[in-house]
């Protein structure tokens, strides 16, 4: 049988399944129509069905509105966790395609960055001032003997009602041979100021200038006067020590101005080399008279 769906069927009597060429009564056009009727009824046509099914879709689609935003996440289970929450973002996302995510992930990050406040650790390590610095001033006695040096300072200290100020006792033992520019520390002894570490102070050793010697390194200079008569004729001569003793030192010799006499070992001491001293080195200078009488005269020939 033709298919009635075919635009080149033209003929009734084709269409209908008939022999257009015998009688044909009103009972057999009935029931061939509703023969065909039932055959091609989408009810019982699988091919028709599936476009009749197709075409609803279609229609309802068309009429049904777009759920909106809101709708989409009332139909999120409240009960599902963050992840799925999260799941379900980036899968939105991906469907906006890799070129829009790149933006919108780049905006998330700059509003989380704005939005953190900033925090300051409280265990922060407290920042320690520069030194204080001070000079101690020694005489050359203590340096070649050794002593001890009491020294009082005052500082500003953190209690419990506030900054106190307080009285303290620093005691430094100055060790035989130390010279100038020898720095004893005192660690934590400065002030105290919240936020920071106390200072340290520090000591710097000075020398007190001294009446008759003179220190070069680990070595004593004096100088010494005589007479005419004496640095021609030689004598013996007193020599002061810087400990307060004297000593008594022989000259045979001619002493002209500017002469210079060395004793061992009675220097100052060298620290580094337990025992050993500098020198005692003596200048001399020579006394010239206005005027000589005869004696004198008479002594230098």
């Amino acid at each position: 049988m033709a298919d009635p769906r075919s635009p080149t069927t033209t003929d009734l009597s084709t269409l209908l399944g008939l022999n257009h060429k015998s009688s044909t009564s009103l009972f057999d056009i009935s029931k061939a129509y509703k023969f065909l009727h039932l055959k091609w009824h989408h009810d019982k046509s699988p091919s028709k069905k599936t476009e009749a099914e197709s075409d609803k879709s279609l229609s309802r689609r068309s009429k049904t509105p777009t759920p909106s935003l809101s709708r989409t996440r009332s139909r999120i289970n409240t009960t599902s966790s963050s992840s799925d929450f999260s799941t379900l973002l980036r899968s939105m996302s991906k469907k906006a395609g890799s070129e829009a995510e790149a933006p919108a992930t780049l905006s998330r990050n700059m509003s989380r960055k704005g939005s953190t406040p900033i925090m300051f650790s409280q265990t922060a390590a407290r920042r320690k001032p520069a030194p204080i610095d001070k000079k101690l001033e020694c005489t050359l006695e203590e340096l070649c003997l050794g002593s001890v040096k009491k020294v009082k300072i005052k500082r500003d200290v953190i209690s419990d009602t506030g900054i106190i100020q307080e009285e303290e006792t620093l005691k430094i033992n100055v060790k035989p041979g130390w010279k100038k520019g020898t720095k004893i520390s005192f660690e934590g002894k400065g002030d105290e100021r919240p936020g920071y570490l106390p200072a340290d102070i520090v000591f710097s050793i000075e020398e007190k200038r001294h009446p008759l010697f003179k220190r070069r390194g680990d070595d004593l200079e004096i100088a010494v006067e005589i007479p005419l008569v004496q640095a021609l004729t030689g004598c013996t001569l007193s020599v002061p020590l810087l400990g307060g003793e004297d000593m008594r030192v022989t000259f045979d010799e001619i002493i002209f101005p500017g002469y210079e006499k060395a004793i061992p070992g009675q220097g100052m001491p060298n620290p580094k080399e337990n025992g050993k001293r500098g020198d005692l080195r003596l200048t001399f200078f020579v006394e010239f008279p206005d005027d000589l009488d005869d004696e004198q005269r008479s002594e230098i020939c």
